[in-house]
Order: structure tokens, then sequence, then C-alpha cells
């Protein structure tokens, strides 16, 4: 959506818009979410996604 499009639309429009867009956001989201432990970091393991290279003290 361009400045000239938001412009012309009507409210209902731009929120519907917008609508559209956070729910393209939330099903990501939780399909990230639904992949598994594997994608991201767990609560029972922070040490490893804190951890620091070898080389920096």
């Amino acid at each position: 959506m361009t400045e000239d499009q938001g412009k012309e639309m009507s409210r209902e429009e731009r929120l519907a818009e917008k609508l559209r867009e956070n729910l393209r956001r939330r099903k990501q989201q939780s399909r990230l979410l639904s992949d598994g432990p594997s994608e991201a970091p767990t609560a029972e393991s922070p040490a490893s996604a804190l951890s620091k290279p070898a080389g920096d003290s």
C-alpha cells in the first residue's frame, strides 16, 4: 500500500487492510511456534541460546 492509495482509501478499507496484515502475521507466528522447539530455544536450555563464542571474553 502506497501513500497515494492510503489517501484514497476509506477508513473501513484501511482498517480491513490492517486486519488482513495482522492476520497474516499472526498465522505466520503461529506456524513458527507450532513447528516445535527445534526451531527456537526452549526454557529448558537457555544457556545454549546465550552462550558466547569461544574467543570472546
